[in-house]
């Protein structure tokens, strides 16, 4: 009997050659052929394979020693897109970003989430075919979309699980509903989840333990530990806006306890507060608004905000010993009064071993972290192993 032996397709290890060359430093066919202890030959093949997607380019060519150059070959951003969705209490906010990130076309759309899915995730649909058609792109380069909702989130299944300030987004099929509509796979989690990411993507890549706090409508926060997203068991790792403070034993939270730092802290909550000093203010931006224009009785309301939280992050910081927090939201748009209250008790309240390095600053990427990312969360997804085999398969039409 004649053995019949199967050929392997030529682009059989390109996604792992392919994970080399994303961190963007360009290479010759020699380097990697040497990094992965292959030959030239079955480079030169994985690399045809990878331009075949767009997903690898030629760069410009080595130095020379003598002879012809050697061409080098690195990350191709440009060639497909991915979304990142941030959706928030009262807003939504849409990008459209290259795989390096860099944004290409974006939207902001005052809507509440309290519309429900349907209408939200409707309105998605439509701005990211606008913003497609704007950047002269369309569904087919589109390779995955990354959304995050103010709530939590099956990790698992991408559906938000009894949400407080979302009514009827219980269960709801975020990744299949959008999915359907714009011909990519969806991921989803938690806001403040993907804000962590998204902030040290920007401006902490090298930081291994950070917190990101989100304050706004909502008070909630994202670990990284060890270079890694916590989310729990449950997907609420982070929820802090429920920890109870003793200083407010007599408000009510929307969550039916009393005392949430929620309750105390939010935007939201600070707003009241100055509605009974006979201030208008509505929501947190009106907070913003009252402390850049100087008023003293709404810097002081934000200050004490801030004590509050910091109250909650001392005890934060003897269980994780984070590096960096950083402090995002609209409520982090009043500058250093806030990111005060909070340096304030941290620092007076935890132990100096835990202090020492310990840096409390505002975000860098400011009320874009959600979007970015979401963007990133779409990013790591699209170019996995197992997105790029999935990508090679259909193009050798396995």
């Amino acid at each position: 009997m004649v053995e019949i032996r199967k050929t392997a397709p030529a682009s059989a290890g390109a996604s792992e050659l392919f994970q080399l060359l994303r961190d963007g430093q360009p290479r010759t066919r020699s380097e990697l052929a040497d990094l992965m202890g292959v030959a030239r030959s079955t480079i030169a093949l994985r690399l045809d394979a990878l331009m075949g997607l767009g997903l690898v380019a030629p760069v410009e060519d080595a130095v020379s020693t003598g002879g012809r150059p050697s061409s080098r070959f690195a990350m191709s951003t440009g060639a497909q897109v991915v979304l990142g969705v941030d959706i928030g209490a009262s807003h939504l906010r849409v990008g459209l970003t290259d795989l390096g990130g860099g944004c290409l076309a974006d939207a902001l759309r005052d809507l509440p989430v309290s519309n429900g899915p349907e209408a939200v995730l409707d309105t998605v649909a439509e701005l990211a075919a606008e913003l497609l058609e704007q950047a002269g792109r369309s569904t087919r380069d589109l390779l995955a979309v990354g959304v995050g909702v103010p709530g939590p989130v099956e990790h698992s299944t991408g559906r938000p699980i009894n949400p407080p300030i979302m009514p009827g987004w219980h269960g709801f099929d975020v990744p299949g509903y959008l999915g359907e509509k714009l011909g990519a796979p969806v991921l989803v989690d938690n806001d403040v989840n993907v804000m962590s990411v998204g902030e040290r993507e920007a401006a902490w890549p090298d930081v291994e333990n950070l917190i990101f706090v989100k304050v706004a409508t909502g008070i909630g926060a994202g670990i990284i530990c060890n270079g890694e997203l916590l989310r729990g068991a449950d997907g609420v790792a982070g929820d802090i806006g429920h920890i109870r403070v003793p200083r407010g034993e007599d408000k009510l939270c929307r969550c039916g306890n009393y005392g949430c730092l929620e309750a105390l802290a939010s935007g939201v909550a600070v707003a009241a507060k100055l509605r009974e000093a006979g201030l208008d203010a509505r929501d947190g931006r009106d907070v913003v608004a009252l402390v850049n224009s100087g008023d003293q009785q709404a810097v002081h309301a934000v200050r004490q905000a801030g004590r509050d939280v910091g109250e909650v992050l001392s005890a934060c910081l003897s269980m994780m010993n984070p590096a960096v927090i950083v402090i995002g939201g609209s409520m982090a748009l009043t500058g250093e009064h806030f990111i005060a209250g909070v340096r304030e008790v941290v620092y007076s309240r935890t132990m100096p071993l835990a202090t020492q390095h310990l840096r409390i600053v505002q975000s860098a990427s400011g009320l874009d972290a959600g979007m970015l990312g979401a963007s990133m969360l779409a990013i790591h997804h699209a170019l996995s192993v197992e997105s790029v085999d999935r990508m090679l398969a259909a193009g050798a039409g396995v």
